[in-house]
């Protein structure tokens, strides 16, 4: 009887959350469909092993990981385009980010991954629209915003657009941000809210506001070397799981939004949502950044959005 394959599959959430309970799919499927030929094993959080989320993707290209999730910014110095999904207000809900993402743009960044980078891309997942969470006070304009330090993710690109609203970005691992959130390095945050929640942010910052300003797409990569050299049957399996692994983890994602909030407490937060007049003037405010990256990028990422 011939050795199974082993796939191993990181992440970095709790139990809980959207992705973890994606990647258990994941594994699922792929015993489902592989058998014996594969032995699948899972990593949920690799935080609690002392790592940080950023250390993924290097996990994955060294061979100590065979794949992993994580937010598809880790990957823009191969491929620069994959930064400008950073790009505040891009999409207006989830179904248009979903037709872009399976369409001819995620159909070409899928291709530029495997030719500039050591990683194949088995899948877009859904990464939440991001909202912005603060221990000072509502934020409901633009001038609200205004000398905030606000924790975000490795993204210059996010930061550029946040320094037009009078924050002050600090770049920083979520690792890092958790242990010193009771801290006062930082005041603020922007996460989706099942990050909000399941990290326990809202514990630590009262004020929520419902901005919506980035959508963040997470990407399922896996070692191109090591998926290469799986038997077809393998291959065909990993397909397999991760679209199956899709599917729940889109479906849970914008389920989780509703469910989330009806657990926050209105008495420990307040909930900002803002009306459409509201929402213009900050999508007005960060324009140049948009403007600035669709003449750089025009011919090869937002022609495809459309």
């Amino acid at each position: 009887m011939s050795v199974p394959i082993v796939i191993r599959l990181g992440g970095y959430q709790k139990p809980a959350s959207i992705h973890t309970r994606a990647c258990v799919r994941f594994g699922e499927v792929l015993q489902r469909e592989a058998g014996d030929a594969v032995d699948f094993q899972f990593l949920p959080d690799v935080l609690a092993l002392g790592h940080k989320s950023g250390d993924l993707p290097n996990m994955v290209e060294s061979g100590e990981l065979s794949a992993c999730y994580i937010s598809s910014l880790r990957y823009s110095k191969r491929v620069p385009e994959l930064a400008l999904f950073d790009l505040p207000f891009l999409f207006p809900d989830r179904s248009a980010a979903y037709r872009v993402l399976d369409g001819r743009l995620g159909q070409t960044l899928r291709a530029k991954v495997s030719a500039q980078s050591p990683f194949r891309l088995l899948a877009y997942w859904d990464n939440g629209f991001r909202h912005f969470s603060n221990k000072l006070r509502p934020i409901r304009t633009p001038a609200d915003c205004k000398g905030i330090r606000i924790r975000i993710q490795m993204s210059e690109l996010q930061a550029e657009s946040l320094r037009l609203l009078g924050m002050e970005p600090i770049l920083e691992d979520i690792k890092i941000f958790v242990e010193q959130i009771a801290g006062d390095r930082f005041d603020g945050q922007d996460n989706p809210l099942t990050n909000i929640y399941n990290f326990n942010i809202h514990k630590h910052h009262r004020y929520i506001t419902l901005s919506g300003h980035v959508y963040g797409v997470a990407c399922l990569m896996v070692n191109r070397a090591q998926y290469e050299s799986w038997p077809a049957a393998v291959q065909r399996a990993a397909d397999t799981a991760a679209a199956e692994a899709t599917v729940l983890q889109r479906q849970l994602a914008a389920a989780e939004d509703a469910d989330i909030l009806q657990k926050l407490d209105p008495a420990e937060n307040e909930i900002v949502r803002l009306t459409a007049e509201e929402h213009r003037t900050f999508t007005e405010a960060v324009r140049p950044v948009t403007d600035k990256y669709r003449k750089d990028y025009g011919g090869s990422f937002f022609a495809l959005l459309d």
